[in-house]
């Protein structure tokens, strides 16, 4: 089969979506080696999952399709590449149906106010609830986003499917020598929490911000480390005069699974999620987690995770205490956080997504 994905979340190089386009296209080239899978856009990207010899780069038009990519340039390079199947890997599929497609539609946030960037959360609300119908197939992250999907626009359960994603490889535990050099870097000293992600309003750094205060009360060496970059509609948090906060911005993988393999605790209270990933990447590399109550987040974490409520920074604060002063209850939750990140994998993800590419030319 001959399969072309769409490589434009690629462009900005950072965040889940990406992730999930690089994660899934290089798994698939593997898993399937008798395929052909082709990235393709509009646009150039860097990065991304290596070339092989079933996983390659279509031809970036040069011409006024460029300008008309999902409308008349995207089907005209499928019909050339005589693709059988498109996968839209961020809420897109082409406008028109020249071959089945998949679309990934990974959550509502671009329908909850400030989430995203402005400009491209409106493109996706005006656009997405019409190209739902034009899509074959449609592919969730989780049942709760699925649940969502189902509900909100009134989709057809038996053309919605949840394929869960995984932690990339790399998220391992590291050697303290290793963990200890990139502390040495970022000018992290002592125990700290830590949080991955866009800062985005969703994420609810104000109270975790505010719960490492009062829990800094009953352990004042305790430090907070933020790792990601800011999004759209993040509050503005002053960290300056704020001894024990340190905000890194983005970090290479590496330097981000050594940071986590040291951490007393990963904290992420987000108040909404379609999936999570940084909870299994924490999880694989054995780091305990807290998170919210956010139905995604419980369906992914399991019985691995704390879950509290994200909404009471009381909650947040005495869960953090309580984690800082168990260290029996700590490395019960890396075990199970170890197990549940093992039941997870790209390879099961590629699987789950080819099997959704066959129902769809079945369907189409």
């Amino acid at each position: 089969m001959r399969i072309a994905i769409d490589a434009t979340p690629l462009v900005e190089g950072t965040g889940g979506i990406p992730r999930y386009t690089a994660e899934l296209a290089g798994a698939l080239a593997k898993e399937f080696p008798g395929d052909e899978y082709w990235l393709v856009s509009d646009q150039d990207w860097t990065g991304g999952p290596a070339e092989t010899s079933n996983l390659r780069r279509g031809r970036r038009p040069q011409n006024s399709l460029a300008r008309r990519w999902w409308l008349a340039g995207l089907p005209w390079e499928l019909v050339r590449l005589g693709a059988a199947i498109f996968h839209g890997t961020d809420f897109a599929v082409p406008y028109v149906p020249v071959t089945p497609s998949v679309m990934m539609f990974h959550d509502t946030s671009p329908w909850q106010e400030g989430e995203r960037r402005a400009e491209a959360a409106e493109r996706v609300r005006r656009r997405t609830p019409w190209l739902m119908r034009l899509a074959t197939m449609i592919v969730t992250p989780t049942e709760a986003v699925r649940r969502e999907v189902i509900e909100r626009f009134g989709v057809n359960p038996s053309r919605t499917v949840a394929v869960p994603l995984a932690a990339s490889e790399v998220f391992r535990p590291a050697a303290e020598a290793e963990a200890a050099a990139v502390r040495a870097r970022l000018g992290i000293t002592g125990p700290y929490l830590l949080f991955l992600g866009t800062a985005e309003r969703r994420k609810n750094l104000g109270r975790l911000v505010a719960a490492w205060r009062e829990a800094r009360l009953a352990h004042p060496g305790l430090g907070l480390v933020l790792v990601g970059r800011q999004g759209a509609g993040s509050q503005v948090l002053n960290f300056e005069n704020q001894p024990g906060l340190t905000a890194t911005g983005p970090l290479a993988d590496r330097d981000v699974a050594a940071l986590l393999s040291s951490a007393v605790a990963f904290v992420y209270p987000s108040l909404y999620e379609g999936f999570g990933l940084p909870v299994l990447e924490a999880m694989q590399t054995g780091t305990p987690v807290v998170i919210s109550r956010d139905a995604a987040l419980q369906e992914v974490a399991g019985d691995a995770a704390v879950s509290v409520d994200a909404l009471s920074v009381r909650a947040l604060a005495e869960s953090i205490v309580e984690l800082t002063r168990d260290s029996h209850w700590r490395r019960e939750l890396r075990e199970r956080g170890c197990e549940r990140a093992a039941q997870f994998s790209w390879r099961h993800t590629a699987k789950k997504t080819r099997e959704v590419y066959v129902e769809a030319v079945q369907r189409f």
